[in-house]
């Protein structure tokens, strides 16, 4: 599918649409999802460029993030997709010449979808593909932060289910390290960004009025990513007192069998005493021997409650 917004015409979509009267110096984005190798050879051979491969737009050096020749700007860069309640990576090329915008994706995004809107609030103020790539941006910023907002209520309610729950079963902890994956990738998505707003700023091409955004977004990025390193301290807190909490519930358990055991131990040992059947044991031949060796057991065993229970030890 091809989407095109010109100065003249607006937004239009449909491969068939975007060639009918096609004006190439009205065009300010062109935008490809899932597009067939009819419609990426027509982007490649209209702008006279090479569209990436997923793997080539996934790589993580700088180079393949930003980069720029004589008339054309590269940038590669990952956008957060939420489905239920998973995240993941999608990749998104973005390539900038004469003033054009050309994007390439396979997935649907949010983002577009925002930014699209606003293209067309502010139909007359977006003149070029810088502009638009800078509004692609700053929807994809203020996505995150929404992302970030809901995996800190996501922590809240899981830090009352530790607090609150008898019972803590492994659930928690899984859902603990679920969101400190989640966060992980939200974290290295900002960074991915904070690394092309650098690189705009390096350069030439970018006009000079934009940089003040640019400027702008880069302390938002860094805002939120203040807010991922508060909830990954959260949730490590989170672990620890979650695994504190188990560690506290096993020792009451040992502390039972310990106490239990030690209970049973006089009343063991003279048990053992007399179940040795010597000859010559005269407790043997006694007339109250077998209600005394009971009596002896009961009161060794409570004299050991007792000393516990002066220790504080139950």
């Amino acid at each position: 599918m091809i989407y095109a917004f010109f100065r003249a015409r607006g937004y239009v979509k449909g491969f068939e649409e975007v060639k009918k009267g096609f004006q190439i110096e009205d065009l300010i984005w062109l935008d490809l999802l899932r597009p067939t190798l009819e419609e990426r050879r027509f982007a490649e051979d209209l702008f006279n460029i090479k569209l990436q491969s997923r793997e080539e737009i996934e790589e993580i050096e700088s180079s393949s993030k930003f980069s720029e020749t004589e008339n054309q700007i590269i940038i590669n860069s990952n956008f957060m997709v939420k489905e239920d309640d998973t995240y993941t990576a999608q990749p998104v090329s973005l390539i900038l010449k004469n003033n054009v915008l050309i994007s390439f994706r396979n997935s649907k995004l949010q983002t577009f979808g925002d930014t699209i809107r606003k293209i067309k609030n502010r139909n007359k103020t977006i003149t070029n593909g810088y502009q638009i790539i800078l509004a692609l941006f700053d929807s994809r910023i203020d996505l995150d932060a929404d992302y970030l907002e809901a995996i800190t209520r996501q922590i809240s309610h899981l830090s009352k289910e530790v607090n609150i729950k008898q019972d803590l079963d492994e659930d928690i902890l899984i859902g603990i390290g679920t969101l400190q994956e989640t966060t992980m990738l939200i974290h290295e998505n900002i960074v991915d960004k904070q690394r092309i707003f650098s690189a705009m700023l390096k350069s030439e091409f970018f006009p000079e009025e934009s940089y003040e955004l640019i400027r702008i977004m880069l302390k938002d990025l860094g805002s939120l990513l203040d807010h991922t390193q508060f909830s990954f301290e959260r949730l490590e807190f989170l672990q620890n007192t979650f695994l504190g909490l188990v560690d506290f519930e096993q020792n009451k358990v040992i502390k039972i069998f310990t106490v239990m055991t030690v209970i049973f131990m006089p009343p063991t040992l003279i048990a053992s005493i007399y179940g040795m059947n010597f000859k010559f044991m005269p407790e043997l031949y006694s007339h109250f021997g077998y209600p005394l060796a009971l009596l002896a057991m009961v009161l060794s065993s409570g004299a050991a409650l007792l000393y516990f229970k002066r220790k504080n030890w139950l």
